[in-house]
């Protein structure tokens, strides 16, 4: 498991029952090895109030309780060494970041300071100091942060340095700081410990670094002392290569991995998008790289290693890179996991048998309700699925129909053996009524029945060049057309792009300014950047007026109006609680908890409904 923030430490860097759960599950799942979330090596190198930290004794306990409960699960515990540089901000820090040059972070506002001889001397230093604590705490391999645009990765890069003295211009200069931390490690370490360096082999930026020039590089860098190399890449400009979106194939960067293993004679450690024991155990097959790293997939399942090493791969909770982690670490202040509800919650949300069983009613197979079914049946209840549809999933099923969504299959798929696994009764094409709950005579009924598409009431709704979602994105039924996708958030981007690539002319027309306002940051920037390649249409601050044989007209917000030709119309603008089982049922009198799970109570996202689900499987 590589680097990987928890947002699980207290804002003075203290480490919490919860920090330590968080690692122990992980190493109980059956990794070789953890390396501990990057730890700053000074005060103003942090990145977030949530970052571990190592530039003070009084962190080394902390950090030993980690290592312990690592070694304690038969896993080598590692620990990352890191300092934000100029990837910061000044609000965090309380003074201006440090930088190589005085070129500001391109994605944070406000001045740099340039570091001084000395200044770059006292750092590598504390990355000394940083490692002698490593050690006290008891870690058995130390890395260096070298990689996704902070300090070390600033002075690697001509996009971030343009220094004109030793740490700077040629390779060699621009190697020097990495060089010294490494010689300072091997210093206060000896020549047997193991030392782990961590490259963005590619920066995807002008002037970035290249997978050639990072080999030159790291030719220096590993003759400094390092043993192995962890082979990523991105920096703060392009974020989209550090937490690759499931936009992007699988093990992106298995290929820069591989051309670094040629060239370096040093074991190699692949990352990025493994997410499937069977993608990593290709890259080892295929000789890509010696290890392989796997982050958020152990989010998602801590145990995936022990499982696929067991053959049980249905039994794995795959990750889909929805970028969920990232979406609430930014925007919740700490890490949530869509397939993965009891992530950051490991101890409060630990499955107990129910002290009484009780025939549980299940209306609807979405994520909700295969995932309340899944724990309420594996705490001991007996569990009855209902599911109007011939498939279980709900909409799932159509979200996973365009071709990078393909992997919530993987997320159905789970639900659906784990729910047969634990015995739940499931009636497909089984519409509920009151009648069925009368003859079932359940205990607790959960209503997870989702929700209907919102149609405007217009003119020309009714037309036959208007298409539902499920009938336009029948791909053998489709046809290239000019098409106008009314509604421009997530689902109507999402539908957009398998338009286009199906080989349709499409404008998406959106009554905000913003398109894909609510959309995950990352996944947002990779899906306009490839609507824009397909030459889709924006058409912002303009609402649809009414539908007409050859197209359709809207209005904008002063009132003008605009016709778009189109010969097929998609409505994208949302959903509407189907509740009507709800309020049915609640008018039996029946003396019986009713629970409501997702869409049927408000339309939102997969997350909520599974998380909504977890909490309530396990009160029943």
């Amino acid at each position: 498991m590589p680097g990987l923030a928890s947002f699980l430490i207290e804002d003075d860097g203290s480490i919490t029952d919860k920090t330590i759960e968080h690692y122990r599950m992980r190493a109980s799942g059956g990794l070789a090895m953890v390396i501990v979330e990057a730890c700053a090596v000074s005060s103003e190198g942090i990145v977030s109030p949530h970052q571990a930290r190592i530039y003070d004794d009084r962190f080394v306990d902390g950090l030993s309780r980690i290592a312990q409960v690592i070694r304690a699960e038969g896993v080598v515990p590692a620990v990352q060494l890191h300092h934000g540089g100029r990837q910061t901000s000044s609000k965090i820090i309380k003074r201006k970041p440090l930088s190589p040059s005085n070129l500001p972070c391109p994605t944070i506002s406000g001045e740099v300071e340039p570091l001084t001889i000395g200044g770059i001397q006292e750092i590598i230093f504390k990355f000394g100091e940083a490692a002698r604590r490593a050690v006290e705490a008891g870690f058995d391999l130390i890395e260096i942060h070298g990689a996704h645009g902070y300090l070390v990765n600033q002075f690697l890069s001509p996009f971030s340095n343009i220094r004109k003295d030793e740490y700077g211009g040629d390779r060699t200069g621009r190697a020097r700081f990495a060089v010294e931390i490494v010689q300072e490690l091997r210093k206060r370490l000896g020549k047997a410990y193991p030392i782990s360096f961590k490259i963005s082999a590619q920066e995807f930026v002008p002037n970035g670094l290249t997978v050639e020039e990072s080999i030159e590089l790291l030719k220096i860098i590993v003759d400094a002392g390092v043993d192995i190399i962890q082979v990523s890449a991105g920096n703060d400009a392009t974020p989209e290569w550090i937490c690759q979106p499931m936009f992007m194939e699988k093990a992106c960067l298995s290929d820069s991995a591989a051309k670094i293993r040629k060239s370096i004679n040093v074991p190699v450690m692949a990352v990025g998008r493994i997410n499937d024991p069977l993608v990593a155990e290709d890259i080892i097959r295929l000789g890509q790289a010696d290890l392989v790293c796997i982050g958020r997939g152990m989010l998602a399942d801590p145990e995936m290693p022990r499982k696929a090493k067991e053959g049980r791969l249905d039994d794995i909770r795959t990750c889909i890179a929805c970028n969920t982690c990232m979406e609430s670490i930014f925007r919740r202040g700490r890490v949530e996991c869509l397939v993965n509800p009891t992530l950051g919650r490991e101890k409060e949300m630990v499955l107990k048998p129910a002290e009484k069983q009780k025939r549980v009613m299940v209306v609807g197979g979405g994520p909700g309700g295969l995932h309340v079914a899944l724990v309420a049946a594996a705490r001991g209840h007996e569990v009855l699925l209902f599911e109007r549809q011939p498939l279980l999933g709900g909409q799932l099923v159509m979200g996973s129909v365009t071709r990078y969504k393909k992997e919530i299959l993987s997320l159905i798929n789970f639900h659906k053996a784990q729910v047969a696994k634990m015995g739940v009764k499931t009636y497909l094409n089984s519409e509920v009524t009151p009648e069925t709950v009368q003859k079932i005579k359940p205990d607790v009924i959960v209503l997870c029945t989702g929700a209907t598409p919102i149609h405007p009431l217009i003119s020309g709704i009714d037309k036959s060049i208007v298409f539902s979602l499920p009938e336009i994105l029948d791909t053998n039924k489709l046809t290239p057309r000019k098409t106008v996708v009314v509604g421009g958030g997530a689902t109507g981007c999402e539908v957009a792009h398998h338009l286009a690539e199906n080989g349709c002319q499409v404008t998406i027309v959106e009554q905000l300014q913003k398109i894909a306002a609510q959309m995950e940051s990352i996944t947002r920037k990779v899906l306009l950047k490839q609507l824009r390649q397909r030459n889709v249409q924006f058409v912002t601050g303009h609402r649809l007026s009414r539908i007409e044989d050859q197209g359709v007209y809207t209005v904008s917000e002063e009132g003008l109006e605009t016709f778009i030709q189109a010969e097929a119309v998609v409505i994208a603008i949302g959903n509407k609680p189907d509740n009507l089982l709800y309020t049915q049922i609640k008018s039996m009198g029946l003396d019986i908890p009713i629970y409501q799970i997702g869409d049927c109570l408000e339309p939102r996202s997969a997350k909520a409904a599974i998380s909504e689900a977890a909490e309530i499987g396990r009160a029943i």
